[in-house]
């Protein structure tokens, strides 16, 4: 469903009642006389409160340039599962809609800013972030498909690499300037959170840090979270077009479980696709992969074999991000044309890793964590 969604508010749809609560005071917002252009005021929950349980949005007032010319805009950036349960390891449905917009007129009343229900529904939407927290309870871990799924074959372009934990594996980012694709282990990012809330993924973490010592109860419970982050609103625009999903971008029109569910499988589907089938072929030796290859590929001419073989052999050594890297001197056609026969390659492989996290995503069924512990 989602997770964090930002909104913008023109001067129009909102008042602040309480200036001095945010720092710097936002006094100059209520001064018709004021030409500061250049002030920003924020307001944000403390350490201290998320440590007690208490969520707030984070709040920036600032001078915005848009298609009407510079504007006083009111930016509300929120977790939604964390406004409602206080962590978001509980995911939410579409009944929540109503106790969603409820919560944040009263949340936004705390911080004095006076927004009326209506105005949040059709408030528009900056960003949002799309998620699933994909349970494990049969051994398996975070770790093992983080591994796998960064064997993608990503574009070059992009800004593609482990984040945090100190490069051990424990998350992986597809990055670019308006969106990114993020995948960790959710438990393992919280036991960094308690070490120290820079050290994890999660903005706010310590506001979870209170259901610790219950995660520790779990058996053998483990959470791979997914999130596609949609950073700009052109992006947002670019592929709900190319996914033919109609919405006007609003809040409303937006908390909708089936735009989360296409959105979250269009990124599984663009990973895999850039995955060679030949990474999921367990190697027992040079001459069965040989062997293997050619039963399984009548079509493939001695040179491609060849090429395929080789190509094995060099995975297993680095990965086909660095392998793309050293050989930068030969042409991209003939890289991505390899690349395609890898995909197309027959043969007796070991089920995908993105298998059981599609699995989970058609589902779509909210994680409870009351369910698991």
């Amino acid at each position: 469903m989602i997770d964090t969604i930002v909104l913008t508010l023109t001067k129009d749809m909102y008042h602040v009642s309480e200036p001095d609560k945010f720092k710097p005071s936002a006094a100059w917002v209520n001064n018709p006389t004021a030409k500061i252009r250049s002030m920003v005021s924020k307001q944000n929950s403390t350490k201290k409160e998320l440590l007690a349980g208490i969520y707030k949005p984070h709040l920036t007032i600032a001078h915005r340039i848009n298609n009407l010319g510079s504007q006083v805009m009111l930016k509300i950036e929120l977790s939604l599962p964390k406004l409602i349960f206080g962590n978001n390891f509980d995911e939410l449905q579409y009944k929540d809609f109503k106790s969603i917009i409820t919560k944040l007129v009263n949340a936004l009343k705390d911080m004095g800013v006076t927004v009326t229900a209506d105005t949040l529904c059709k408030a528009s939407v900056s960003a949002i972030h799309y998620s699933k927290n994909i349970p494990f309870t049969d051994g398996s871990i975070p770790y093992s498909y983080i591994n796998k799924i960064k064997e993608a074959n990503i574009q070059l372009s992009l800004d593609v690499n482990q984040t945090d934990y100190r490069n051990d594996g424990h998350s992986y980012k597809w990055h670019c300037n308006r969106y990114e694709v993020v995948f960790y282990d959710k438990i393992r990012d919280l036991e960094k959170a308690k070490q120290s809330s820079k050290r994890a993924l999660e903005k706010d973490s310590n506001l979870q840090l209170n259901i610790f010592n219950t995660l520790t109860k779990r058996n053998k419970l483990e959470i791979l979270r997914m999130e596609v982050r949609l950073n700009k609103r052109d992006k947002m625009k670019q592929l709900f077009k190319k996914l033919k999903i109609k919405s006007n971008l609003t809040f409303k029109s937006l908390f909708k479980p089936a735009i989360s569910k296409k959105i979250l499988l269009h990124y599984v589907d663009e990973l895999e696709s850039k995955r060679p089938k030949l990474l999921d072929y367990k190697v027992k030796s040079d001459k069965g992969l040989l062997t293997d290859l050619i039963i399984n590929n009548p079509d493939l001419d001695s040179k491609k074999v060849l090429q395929l073989f080789g190509l094995k052999k060099a995975i297993e050594v680095v990965n086909l991000r660095e392998l793309r890297t050293l050989l930068g001197n030969y042409s991209d056609r003939t890289w991505y044309r390899l690349m395609q026969d890898a995909n197309k390659v027959n043969l007796p492989t070991s089920p995908s890793p993105f298998n059981a996290i599609r699995a989970c995503i058609n589902k779509f069924r909210p994680l409870r964590l009351n369910k698991f512990i």
